[in-house]
């Protein structure tokens, strides 16, 4: 076996910038969550270029702090500099990183605080045991993280395009439709359907205790009388043709037994209904996923949280962030008797759409 001395030591060097980036990709992490938590983005979103004094004045933080934020966005090529004391945010970089309304690209949402040590704790003991977390398990931050991302998709995508695409769904959710939403999460893509289309009654389930208390909470604030939520997992569904419209979106790769929730929606499902699934777009290997620029980011992702979700009880599938290609979601499909199923490619760079049907 060939010992470090008989290494290229040039070779050795660039492998350890490799791992080092990602050490660089971690803090830079942190300090786009908190420029995005104090405000620092909105706070230069069409400023122009500021200096630290300037954007202290506009946000009533230290000068010291700002300046070596504002270096390290610079350096990281987020924010634009020429000299290191004045910075811009772009117009580009105010899409993905100040727009939160408007974007569909807002990302900053998804950079939450650091995971606390006994998660991954846990996580460490899961390569032990098998068995991983729940998403209660992963705390609040996780929860908020994905309401975030979900709303500028739900107001900007769901509702003014993807559902008029699905033939006569529109129609029937403005005539009055009773909607489930399974893994709904903290209801927010619910809450904007249910604002759209009053006549329709709708109710989202999903078995994290957190996410719907969230929930419950933005229900109230809103006021609206035809959303309700409940603590429950997809396979609790009812027994008999209920629901015309059944919506799962990027979830049935986290649920420990996606087949079992496949087969209850089948049967909750009325015999005119429709089943709108959202999950990520992937291949069905390793191989197949080469193409994909945020290939070693979504292998993280599930490790850590969607195929820790899937492997939360004994036996779970395990599927993971790009374990549920297209031909395997229509074989499960399939087996539960539906009939129909149809792939809908919305420009969503992350995700495909499904139109089942009995």
């Amino acid at each position: 076996m060939a010992t470090t001395q008989d290494l290229d030591p040039n070779e050795v060097g660039l492998f350890a910038l490799k791992v080092y980036k990602y050490r660089e990709g971690e803090r830079i992490s942190l300090l786009i969550h908190l420029g995005d938590r104090l405000g620092l983005f909105t706070s230069m979103w069409d400023a122009g270029p500021l200096t630290p004094d300037q954007l202290a004045a506009r946000t009533g933080l230290h000068t010291r702090w700002l300046q070596e934020w504002l270096r390290a966005m610079g350096a990281a090529q987020l924010l634009d500099t020429e000299d290191g004391e004045t910075f811009e945010l772009t117009p580009v970089g105010a899409a993905v990183l100040a727009d939160e309304q408007d974007s569909l690209y807002f990302a900053a949402g998804a950079f939450g605080t650091p995971p606390d040590p006994s998660y991954v704790d846990r996580l460490a003991e899961s390569f032990r045991t098998g068995i991983g977390l729940t998403y209660d398990d992963f705390g609040e931050g996780a929860a908020h993280s994905t309401q975030r991302m979900l709303g500028p998709w739900s107001r900007l995508a769901l509702v003014p395009f993807i559902l008029p695409s699905i033939d006569g769904l529109t129609e029937a959710l403005e005539a009055g439709a009773e909607v489930v939403d399974v893994g709904c999460g903290a209801g927010v893509a619910l809450a904007t359907m249910a604002e759209a289309f009053p006549n329709s009654r709708f109710l989202g389930v999903d078995p994290s205790e957190i996410a719907i208390g969230m929930a419950h909470q933005a229900v109230e604030a809103s006021g609206l009388e035809n959303l309700r939520f409940e603590v429950a997992g997809g396979e609790t569904l009812p027994g008999e043709p209920t629901f015309d419209l059944v919506l799962t979106f990027d979830c049935l790769h986290d649920m420990p037994r996606p087949r079992d929730t496949i087969a209850a929606i089948a049967t909750s499902l009325k015999e005119d209904g429709v089943w709108l699934c959202k999950d990520i777009k992937c291949g069905a290997d390793y191989t197949a996923n080469e193409r994909n620029p945020l290939r070693a980011m979504m292998y993280a992702i599930s490790v850590t949280s969607c195929m820790a979700s899937a492997m939360s009880e004994p036996d779970g599938a395990g599927l993971g962030t790009l374990g549920l290609p297209p031909e395997v979601l229509e074989e499960y499909c399939t087996e539960a008797g539906f009939g129909s199923f149809t792939i809908h490619d919305f420009n969503d760079p992350a995700n495909l759409y499904y139109e089942i049907r009995p």
